[in-house]
């Protein structure tokens, strides 16, 4: 794919940053306040912001200054003093000779050149008996979240274009895809040890009418994590670096 675009960052109000969060506060010992944490592609800092107090420190990195930006004006206002952030290109090169004791990184690997290359690079970041969560574009999950670059259809929440064959959709594709046997694949290219993957539901941020949003946070996409594949937008994975 030679033609991926950057990421956008999430609302600091989005639900999906919520959904994230809760997810992360059920995984056994992941929050603790005496570990350090690294949010790579921070962005603007919505993630960082809502579970900070749960760490000793956190740090983000982010390739976009306009994000970090606004990560600095929350923190100034919120005086969240354990948060550090830094301007850096995560396709080359982060956090040279630190390393941490948790990583998160949200819809990231997906748009940088090489994700193979990215995610060995965050095991060399990674303190050992530490925990790494991930989050990447579910294949299943009926719109392609990520847009695509088709004249006919600029919208960007273009439906089942992800459903595509491969060789298909990463031609007009703006970022990859996954399905769980793509991300075993990778992960298994790694020294990672694999501790769970789960479909992260959809959270219905798109919908702007109040009472359809609510009425499918209530029922269909209730829970945080689903068992069905055309149900979420994302794939969340679960790894730690062997003690």
């Amino acid at each position: 794919m030679d033609r991926i675009a950057k990421g956008e960052p999430a609302g600091f109000t989005d639900y999906i940053v919520q959904r994230r969060v809760e997810i992360l506060k059920c995984i056994n010992g992941f929050m603790d306040n005496e570990k350090t944490l690294l949010d790579i592609g921070c962005g603007n800092g919505a993630s960082l912001l809502l579970i900070n107090n749960y760490f000793s420190s956190c740090h983000g990195v982010d390739i976009s200054e306009t994000s970090l930006i606004q990560l600095e004006t929350k923190i100034i206002n919120g005086k969240s003093e354990n948060i550090t952030w830094s301007l850096e290109d995560i396709d080359i090169n982060f956090c040279d000779g630190k390393t941490f004791d948790r990583i998160i990184s949200f819809e990231v690997l997906e748009h940088v050149v090489n994700d193979q290359k990215l995610l060995k690079k965050m095991y060399t970041k990674l303190n050992p008996g530490g925990v790494m969560v991930i989050t990447i574009p579910n294949k299943w999950w009926i719109f392609e979240t990520h847009g695509a670059y088709l004249p006919i259809l600029p919208w960007n929440r273009v439906p089942f274009f992800s459903w595509l064959p491969k060789f298909i959709h990463s031609r007009f594709a703006k970022a990859r895809i996954y399905r769980k046997k793509d991300v075993i694949k990778l992960f298994n290219n790694t020294k990672f040890e694999l501790t769970s993957i789960n479909y992260v539901t959809a959270p219905m941020d798109v919908i702007k009418w109040d009472p359809l949003r609510n009425l499918l946070r209530r029922t269909i996409f209730k829970n945080h994590t689903t068992p069905i594949p055309f149900l979420a937008t994302a794939i969340m994975v679960v790894c730690k670096r062997p003690d």
